[in-house]
């Protein structure tokens, strides 16, 4: 296969209240650049360029494929609604007016809407979920000249319509190397670099796509190509904050233990964040978690209210919350927690609870959202049939939230205000103020700077 040329775009613009690394994208590269020597490979970034540049980057690298990653369908904010598809479809737009390129589509919002998306884009074949293995069985079928339509979570049409096939195998140990010039673009705007350590969430909150994009079934990496990795970012880039992007950090206490104790033996001076569950941390992990480098913990609480939890799908109680916020407190690290207010089954009486009991969890910040964004295939879009707030046949790409009925929502503000804690609403500008610190040289997650 010598001389073919494969694209990798990202097509995510969304930078509040900060950019994100492209991971996926790198994940791919880093696999298909060791499979395919004779690919030259290239990435391409919406987030560092411009339309005018891609179409120029087209006609000059002229490429066999392009790689479509898709990361977010909207920014799930209820005061905003903005959506990204009409941006993703100018991209493919480009694609197909530029080149006569194989146009591939993937990524996460790809994973949650592969019909609708595939049907609104009109691309040549999509890949759902984990991409590494499925899109190198897909270009090595392509080059010989007979596409294999078994693959696992391939995409395509045929004269029949669209197919989307299952998937039942995953990969565990991805290797993962850094595009320079990107690395340096977020390292300086973001002020942190994404790195997984796990895939897969066997939870069942009934809002989360997770396990529509990443499975149920939980693949620890290989902890040392972790370590690794957390090497080359700081003796290669100088980077000294990553964020593990796992749908929940602490699924399993005794490979993080594993992976903890590793990166203290490799004593590299790095800081580093993850989404935590507030269930199952005991004080011990968590003092061994902040000596491996531990500085922030985003958690994943959405209530305090035992009722709304339950409701939610959630696995843990309040008092494990406040607990958990305790420990975090004793070890030193900064931590918040992610709300949602007004989702499937919350009332009155439950929001009172969850502001009553916020009173007791000191320093820390609560992002709240408003309502339950509704995904396709979440026992939330079933709820949403049943009580007849969408149909079944609504594509939800246009983005619709569940909101509980009987709220005061006008006076939410003004609760979460006499709580005496910080509550930071998803309408307050957020981002200008962290722009503001990274304009500074602040590294890592800010949020622990707008505590009062």
């Amino acid at each position: 296969m010598p001389g073919k040329k494969l694209l990798f775009v990202s097509a995510n613009r969304y930078v509040n209240p900060y950019p994100v690394y492209p991971l996926g994208i790198s994940y791919l590269f880093t696999y298909l650049s060791e499979r395919l020597p004779d690919f030259d490979i290239r990435i391409f970034d919406f987030n560092l360029q411009v339309p005018d540049s891609f179409r120029a980057c087209l006609r000059d690298f002229q490429p066999d494929y392009v790689g479509l990653s898709l990361r977010n369908v909207d920014d799930v904010n209820f005061y905003s609604q903005e959506s990204f598809i009409n941006g993703y479809k100018s991209v493919a737009d480009i694609v197909r007016d530029t080149s006569s390129t194989c146009l591939i589509i993937g990524g996460s919002a790809f994973s949650i809407y592969p019909r609708e998306l595939f049907s609104y884009l009109d691309p040549d074949y999509g890949i759902q979920g984990e991409g590494e293995e499925s899109l190198y069985h897909l270009l090595l079928s392509l080059e010989r000249g007979n596409p294999d339509l078994l693959i696992e979570g391939l995409v395509y049409r045929d004269g029949e319509g669209i197919h989307m096939n299952g998937r039942q195998h995953f990969i565990k140990t991805p290797d993962l190397d850094f595009d320079t010039d990107l690395l340096e673009f977020y390292w300086d705007k973001a002020g942190m670099v994404n790195v997984q350590t796990k895939r897969g969430c066997p939870y069942n909150c009934i809002y989360c796509t997770y396990p529509l994009i990443e499975g149920h079934n939980v693949r620890t990496l290989d902890p040392d190509k972790i370590v690794h990795t957390l090497r080359q970012l700081y003796e290669k880039y100088k980077v000294d904050y990553v964020f593990f992007t796992d749908s929940v950090f602490n699924i399993s206490n005794n490979f993080n233990v594993e992976l903890a104790k590793k990166m203290i033996a490799a004593e590299l001076p790095m800081h580093w964040g993850a989404y935590f569950s507030p269930h199952n941390l005991s004080l011990e992990n968590l003092k061994l978690f902040a000596e491996a480098g531990l500085t922030h913990i985003e958690f994943g609480t959405e209530s305090l209210s035992d009722t709304t939890l339950k409701k939610y799908g959630k696995h843990f109680d309040v008092e494990e919350v406040i607990r958990v916020s305790d420990y975090c407190n004793q070890a030193g690290i900064y931590f918040c927690h992610f709300m949602i207010i007004g989702g499937y089954g919350e009332t009155e009486a439950t929001i009172n609870e969850s502001f009553e009991n916020s009173k007791r969890i000191e320093n820390t910040v609560f992002f709240p959202f408003i309502g339950m964004r509704i995904y396709p295939g979440t026992v939330l879009h079933k709820i949403a049939i049943e009580q007849g707030i969408i149909h079944a046949d609504d594509n939800l790409l246009t983005p619709v939230y569940y909101i509980a009925p009987g709220i005061d929502y006008a006076t939410l503000k003004e609760r979460a205000l006499n709580t005496g804690r910080r509550w930071v609403f998803p309408d307050e500008d957020v981002a200008t103020a962290m722009n503001r610190m990274r304009k500074r040289k602040r590294k890592g997650s800010l949020w622990h700077h707008l505590k009062m």
